[in-house]
């Protein structure tokens, strides 16, 4: 699973845009928090972040940046971390426009550590 998602990154760098390479670093971080690797979860997620940051990714993009980071940081046990960022996807989810899009960012940010949460 980890060796595919680093092939389909790795085929999207050579002929994608960089929404692409965003996508491709959000799937790898998915991937590790999924096997439990909380370490190399985050820095793609961090590196999904800075993609959509240099190219003005909208707020799709962005969210699953936030979202990436917010469950990794959840499966590493760092709830504050978890839920600051899980704010930040739902406050680009709020941008969305297309109801499908945001319903499926939203979906993914059920269950992750929020701002009530903390209380």
């Amino acid at each position: 699973m980890i060796d595919a998602a680093h092939a389909s990154r790795f085929f999207w760098e050579q002929v994608g845009e960089p929404v692409n390479h965003a996508r491709g670093e959000w799937q790898i971080s998915r991937v590790y928090v999924t096997v439990g690797r909380t370490e190399p979860a985050m820095h793609h997620a961090r590196l999904c972040l800075e993609i959509c940051e240099q190219h003005g990714l909208g707020p799709f993009d962005l969210g699953y940046a936030f979202e990436a980071l917010a469950r990794s940081h959840a499966a590493a046990g760092d709830l504050q971390a978890a839920a600051r960022y899980n704010r930040r996807a739902q406050d680009c989810a709020a941008q969305i426009t297309d109801r499908d899009d945001r319903a499926l960012l939203l979906g993914d940010l059920t269950g992750l550590p929020s701002a009530a949460d903390r209380g």
